[in-house]
Formats: structure tokens, sequence, C-alpha cells
């Protein structure tokens, strides 16, 4: 079994890695524009063969130090180059570079090519030839902080070239963005319950065209006749006749019981041409229906009462000009809510504020890459004409007031966020007493927010049903207030019971979102458990771990999921090791790590005990973080008490630090006193509770204490928390 890598645009990395499972592969994790997997050779074929969303399928090689050109020389040497390309075959470099001394990418594949044709002519005087269009071998190389990771593109071409596109359009979609397009809008069980497929401006015809061959059960790679592996010494021939043999036999079976149900227009008569002709090469052109149209005239099929409306409207940086074009888009949301009752739509808008000019609610809203251009997949349900929203009830007094004291915040709040380019922070925190709960936003930088309510616990005066109105109440004027949809409020909620006021069952959802910390993308669970797995109190706690881990080596106990080491490996840790008794944090844990591209034996796991570990592990480390939970009484380790063991956990911290090293040491007990007496005859201790308190947490200045410790002997260095520099 091997480890490979597909890259696909961002935003597609989730649903790759679903199909990557469906095809066969295992051990699958997304990373940032891309998917981990491992597999046997044949998993590698049916990801080239039938993946609709990667765009390449690397197999990596080897990785190495490359500082220089020398060094990247001699990695490229240590690789024995004739296991994968003949003497008399060709071969072609792509090199990327990122954060590396070697800043330019020619340069490094040129550094490249000469180490593999020095190796052949060292050998036998021969040497192989470059073909940058189609050759035997293409070697990918990526470059990131002076690392270099060399890997063979088995599929030679980006893989959204299916090898039908006879003529493309003036502004073209990439045929797998179009696959993630009809995947998310849920194409292929609208077919399968007979939908059909529309699209009022089809251009060329890449959305029918890979929604007709999706729902014939068709490889989207049939048409290719190159492959990156069909010239590598390492090709499995009949393998690969087997593997095609197979998606054949499926294609036909599928297209001879497909439906006529593809229709399309566009208002260029040459693009209904253009979709015309490659439609007949992808070999579906006999069940579309293609005409020139205005799209704002389009109707439904005669005889077809539900279906999909999909289309990629242009966005003024395409086509139109941009202050035209949210005219076209509220003219196409009042088109189809008047004409489509009881369709989907899904259309591909330019950004959020062409999205907000639609004159329709998004029941969900994804951010996709066309290229390097940031886009909106808006998905609408078109309701019938008589199921118009119910009038929403006004709010009552205390709802009002607690809707002015959010948009007071939101105010508040505002310049400061956006100036620092915070996503993750608190809105609200009980400041109306009789509104017991805490509202949090979790966004990314594409605009995209979720709000995470949790409720605090009610005075015991206050009956249970007056609590819980005034629950639904902040879920309401949350989601009008931040213009949230309910599917984007996780809402936590307490119980009484014999024991108490207590958090109540969770869902287990498996659901996870993407949101962005100090230019960091980290992952979060809003739903199935008690914390979301990033602590946004921490957050200038985070920021210092990332000021202090340059050149140092990095232990983060207790590391949940390890949001500490991507900002100490972001910040230029030698190493980082993160170590929790929990798998499933770690999972969780290595997932953030590969989002930001920290992988590889740099970025150690480690699943056990963490006094366990200190009291056996031997390394070194400059900076040691360590957040322990108030109480543990876990079955497979001893009961944890941070009051009465932080000295112990402390000192075996203290026993793996190096001379001139920091221990960051942090909580959220808040009854906690750290026993100084204990502790400052090793440790120089300082107090960084108050600054490390984050201006949208002022009401909770109690939510965690922070310390540094450094060893007694070394010179004190200058206070990274120095209050001057950090701002409340």
């Amino acid at each position: 079994m091997s480890a490979y890598f597909a890259t696909c645009p961002k935003g597609l990395e989730y649903l790759l890695r679903d199909e990557l499972i469906a095809l066969g592969a295992a051990d699958v994790r997304e990373a940032l524009a891309g998917v981990y997997f491992a597999g046997e050779l044949e998993t590698a074929y049916r990801a080239c063969l039938w993946s609709r969303l990667a765009s390449r399928i690397l197999l990596p090689l080897a990785e190495f130090e490359a500082a220089d050109g020398e060094a990247l020389y001699a990695g490229m040497q240590a690789i024995d180059w004739s296991m994968h390309l003949a003497s008399h075959g060709t071969f072609a470099i792509d090199a990327v570079t990122a954060q590396s001394k070697l800043t330019h990418s020619q340069f490094i594949a040129l550094r490249a090519k000469d180490a593999v044709v020095d190796q052949f002519r060292q050998r036998d005087g021969t040497r192989p030839d470059v073909d940058t269009d189609e050759p035997d071998v293409r070697i990918n190389i990526r470059l990131r902080r002076d690392r270099a990771t060399v890997s063979l593109d088995l599929a030679g071409s980006p893989l959204h070239r299916r090898g039908w596109r006879e003529v493309q359009g003036e502004a073209p979609l990439k045929e797998n963005l179009a696959a993630a397009m009809l995947l998310r809008a849920g194409w292929p069980q609208i077919y399968q319950e007979g939908g059909a497929l529309l699209d009022p401006m089809c251009g060329s015809g890449t959305l029918l065209i890979e929604g007709a061959l999706m729902a014939a059960d068709a490889a989207p790679g049939l048409r290719r006749d190159y492959f990156g592996f069909l010239g590598w010494q390492g090709h499995d021939i009949a393998l690969w006749r087997r593997l095609l043999d197979e998606a054949r036999e499926r294609a036909e079976r599928g297209l001879r019981a497909l439906r006529s149900d593809f229709f399309g227009s566009d208002a260029d008569a040459r693009m209904v041409q253009t979709a015309k002709r490659n439609a007949q090469e992808a070999g579906v052109a006999g069940f579309f229906t293609l005409d020139r149209q205005d799209a704002l005239h389009v109707t439904p099929p005669p005889g077809i009462a539900r279906g999909l409306v999909i289309t990629n409207p242009p966005y003024g940086e395409r086509l139109g000009e941009r202050e035209q074009m949210p005219v076209l888009y509220r003219a196409l949301g009042e088109a189809l809510r008047a004409r489509f009752t009881g369709w989907r739509a899904a259309v591909l808008a330019g950004d959020v504020e062409l999205g907000r000019a639609m004159p329709l609610r998004a029941e969900k809203r994804y951010v996709l890459f066309n290229g390097a251009l940031e886009t909106t997949l808006l998905l609408f349900e078109l309701h019938a004409r008589d199921q118009t929203p119910r009038e929403a009830k006004p709010l009552s007094p205390g709802a009002q007031m607690l809707s002015n004291r959010l948009e007071k915040n939101l105010r508040h709040l505002r310049k400061r966020l956006d100036r620092e380019g915070i996503y993750c922070w608190r809105a609200y925190d009980q400041d109306l007493p009789e509104y017991a709960a805490a509202i949090d936003v979790y966004g990314d930088a594409a605009g995209s927010i979720w709000l995470h309510v949790q409720e605090y616990r009610a005075p015991a005066d206050i009956p249970v049903e007056t609590a819980r109105q005034r629950l639904r109440e902040i879920v309401r004027v949350a989601g009008e207030v931040f213009a949230v949809p309910r599917d984007r409020i996780a809402l936590k909620t307490r119980e009484r019971g014999k024991g108490g006021s207590k958090y109540g069952q969770f869902d287990q959802r498996g659901q996870f979102v993407e949101v962005d910390e100090g230019g960091l993308k980290f992952l979060v669970n809003l739903t199935d458990y008690l914390d979301t797995g990033l602590f946004i109190d921490h957050r200038w706690v985070r920021g210092r771990i990332g000021e202090l881990a340059k050149d140092r080596r990095f232990l983060n106990l207790f590391a949940y999921t390890a949001t500490a080491s991507v900002y100490a490996a972001a910040g230029g840790a030698r190493d980082t090791t993160s170590v929790d008794l929990s798998g499933t944090y770690l999972e969780w844990a290595s997932r953030n790590l590969a989002l930001n591209g920290f992988t590889g034996a740099r970025h150690r796991l480690v699943q056990a005990d963490s006094l366990e570990f200190l009291k056996h592990d031997r390394e070194r480390y400059g900076l040691i973080y360590v957040d322990p939970p108030t109480f543990s009484n876990s079955k497979r380790a001893d009961d944890f008490d941070v009051q009465r063991d932080h000295t112990r956990l402390l000192e075996a911290c203290g026993d793996r630090l190096s001379h001139d090293g920091v221990i960051v040491f942090s909580n959220n007990f808040r009854r906690f006193k750290l026993d100084r007496d204990a502790l400052q005859e090793r440790f120089v201790i300082e107090d960084v509770s108050a600054p490390s308190i984050p201006f949208d947490f002022a009401r909770r200045a109690d939510i965690h204490g922070c310390w540094l410790l450094r060893p007694r002997q070394a010179d004190a260095p200058v206070n990274p928390w120095d209050s001057a520099r950090i701002k409340k």
C-alpha cells in the first residue's frame, strides 16, 4: 500500500474526501487544496479514471531539506530515477515554492532537471529528453519552508480535462468545479427521483455535460488519451486495461438507460453551437435539448414538474460589467421564483454581494474557487407561491432589548475585528441576566459565519418554560442580527435533573466547519461535543506561542485538536510534538495540521497520558505548552486534578525543558491558585493572565489563567507578553 495526495481546487476538499472513500481509498484525510489517501496502485488508477473532483493524483517519492540549489540537487540525485523513467523517455518538472529561500520555481525545476539528467548520464551516458506537453513522466516538486516533497504526477495533466472539450467559451467553467456544483446541489438524487437538469446560461455546456455523465455513471476520465502513468516504468498495463474495460461497460449500460432530461439555452447562438459540439464529443448530445434564449425568459420544459436549475452567471470580472451584474442577478432570481415552483436552483455567484442581489433566501452557501477567483455557490428551494413565509411575530420587549444589545456589541467590535482579521469571537456573554447564554461567532475570511449558542444555567426560581422561551428568542434574535439561517446556528442546552443542571445529549452529525484564525485554518465541530475544537478565548495565547516558537522544538501537552501546534509550526518551530490521550482528538489534530500544510515526521502526534509521556520521554524542548483539563478521570490514566497536580506536572515539564526554554501554562479553572512557593525555586514565573484575555471576553476576565515559566538559572529574556505591546 502506498501513500498518495490528490490535489483539488480550494473548497472541494470534503467532497473529494468522500469521493475517494467511495473509490476504496484508505487513511483518507483532507488538507488545504487536496486530500491524502492510501491504497494499492489500483486505487490510484481508479482515482485518475473516476474522480470528478481531483486535479492531480500525486505519488510522493521523497521528502528532504532544500534550503539551496545544492541541497535540492543532492535530494533529487538520491532518488533512483531509473525505477520510474526510461533513459530514452521524456519527462517534465512542475515546481511550486512558498515561504522558502528558493523563491523561483523555474530555477527549482531547472536544477532538479539537471539532477535527473546527470544521474542517467553518469550511469550509461544517455539521457531522457524534456517534453512539457505529454511527457512519459511528470515530476512534481513542492517546496515549503525549505522542505521539498517530490512526487510523480500520475494524472500527467489536470484531470478536469476530460477529453471531450473541442471548443471552450469565453469564460469556461472547469469540469471539476462543475461536478462540485452538481454534487453540492444534490443532482444525483434529483435525477434518481425523476428530475431534470436545466442551465439557462449554458455557455459551452460544461454543467449539462458533467450532469449527464454523472447520471450515466460514465467515468470522467474515460475519453482521455493521456495519463502521467502510461509511460511510467511502474505502470501495470494489464491492471489499467481491466479498469478501462470495466468503465466502458458501466458507461455503455448507463447511457442506454439515460433519460433525455437535459436542457440548456444561451443568449449567444455561437455558444449554443459550441455546447452542441462538446456534447457530441462527450457522447451525450442525443439526450440534450439546446436552443438560443435569454436566461430571463426561460421556462420549465413541458411535462417536467421538478428538477435542478443550475447556472454560472457572469461575475462582471468575466463577461459583463460589474455595475450591471446586480440587476441581472435580481432579475434571474425573480424569474426562478415566478416560474420554477417545486424546483431547486443552484447559482454560482461571483461574490457574496452579487448573491445578496437575488430576491431569494439561500438554503445553503458554499465557498468555491473558480481558478483564483473566490465565488459563492447558493442553493435555493423554490417553494410554491402559496407557501409564502409566515410573517414573523413581533419581538417581545425582552427580546427587543436583546436585539438592541447584540446590534450594539456588533457595532462596538466590528472595526477592531475587521482591522485585526478576527473571524472567531464572542458576540454576547449573558450581557442581559435574563438571557443567560453565550453567543460565539465562527467564520472565515470569505464571509461565511456560523453561530454557537451555549445556554448557561438559569436560576432555580425561573420556570423551565420561561427559560426555554428565552432560549428560543436568543436563537431567533441572533439569526436576525447576523443574518444567519437556522441551520447555521448550533445550540447547546442545559437540562435539569437529579444531579442538577447539565448539558443534554449532543447531536452526532460528524459535520466539521472550516474557519480562519490568524491566517491559519481550523476545523470546528459545533454540534457533537460540548467544546468546538477551538477555544476562542485562547486566541492571543496561540498567537504568542507562534511568536515564541521560531527555531524551537515545541511540545504540546493535553493537545486537544493541536491548534497551538499549528501556530507553533507556522511560527517556524523546528518540529512539533502533540500529546493527547484521545484518539478522536489526535485524528482531528492531524487534520488541522494537514489543512495548513504541516505533515510528515516533523509533526509528531502521540496518543498517551501527558504525565506518563513526560515520565518516559528523553527529548528536550525549547517551548512547552500545557493546558490541562480541570479534572480528568479517564479509565486509561490516573485521575488528574489541576489544582492538586499542577506542581508535579510543571516540574515534569521542567525536566524536559532546554536551558533557555519557556513553559506556557494555562487552564480554565476559575478558582485556580498557582503554587508559587513550590515552583519559584526552580522557575522565574510571570502571570500573564490579564493581557491574554481577548477584548471580546472582557465580561469574563477570569475565563482562563496563563503563566510563563522559565528556568531559574537562565537569564530572563524580554517578556513577550509585555503589556505595552499586547492590548487587552
